[in-house]
């Protein structure tokens, strides 16, 4: 099922429900190009809040999907995934009007870097709830572009802890290094996001557009021409023996505990 868009007081809710906890996969791809078509056909003018469903905002990468892509020996499989991911991700960073997650519930590995493609977030007191990118302690390279825009989000200091720790923090601790712009009860949350995207009126959209753009700059190239070169040795790295042990340990935990 498509995600979900829904005009509430001149915003654009974006319900993310490609699968019960918005794990990551090709489908996860498609809808989200799928929505942000949408979003620049129909709703144009109007600012962003991501969402997701119940207590999960995303999971992250699916990883039945992309370990076996990982493991597979071809390099071209491993390159063509990191482009699809990479391009999703870039999809909700510059889009031009004003993106807000709105963080229900847990966001790990590429379920936070979605978060923190958006301008702002504003998340969901909740106590259980975990926050982390823990690519590195499960075997995955962090690609070199996804490096910069934790750094643009989290600051040097923070990005370098958070990537190379690969930690996943309890709620308190990750709105304590930055994660979120705000943190509200659950119930304010959808409000609370809406006011955020609501930062400008209409009439300055092109103001927004264009200082975003000037801001995101130096990064964006930085993606482009520096960090395109770094992550061609993804594939290599992906399928490095030691990673794949860790992969495979991660994958018989999730097998242990179940379908999610």
């Amino acid at each position: 099922m498509a995600w979900t868009i829904e005009v509430i007081e001149d915003c654009a809710v974006v319900r993310m429900n490609t699968n019960k906890v918005n794990v990551q996969n090709d489908q996860f791809f498609a809808d989200l190009h799928g929505a942000f078509d949408r979003l620049e056909t129909e709703f144009h003018e109007l600012p962003v809040v991501l969402t997701g469903e119940g207590d999960v905002f995303s999971a992250g990468i699916d990883f039945q999907y992309s370990f076996d892509i990982f493991g597979s020996g071809s390099d071209d499989k491993v390159r063509q995934w990191y482009s699809a991911y990479r391009e999703t991700n870039l999809r909700i960073f510059t889009y031009p009007r004003p993106t807000v997650a709105a963080v229900n519930g847990h966001a790990i590995a590429g379920g936070l870097i979605t978060a923190l493609d958006c301008d702002f977030r504003v998340a969901a007191r909740k106590p259980a709830t975990k926050f982390g990118l823990n690519e590195v302690p499960i075997g995955i390279p962090m690609p070199a572009a996804y490096v910069e825009i934790i750094k643009y989000t989290l600051g040097d200091q923070v990005g370098a802890l958070t990537t190379l720790r690969g930690k996943l923090y309890p709620f308190d601790e990750a709105a304590q290094l930055g994660f979120f712009h705000e943190v509200v009860e659950p119930d304010q949350l959808l409000a609370t996001a809406i006011g955020y995207a609501k930062c400008i009126t209409p009439d300055c959209n092109t103001a927004y557009a264009m200082s975003k753009k000037a801001l995101q700059d130096s990064v964006l190239r930085q993606i482009h021409e520096r960090t395109v070169a770094l992550d061609e040795h993804i594939a290599v790295g992906m399928s490095d023996p030691g990673n794949r042990r860790a992969q495979d340990r991660r994958r018989q935990e999730i097998m242990r505990k179940g379908p999610r």
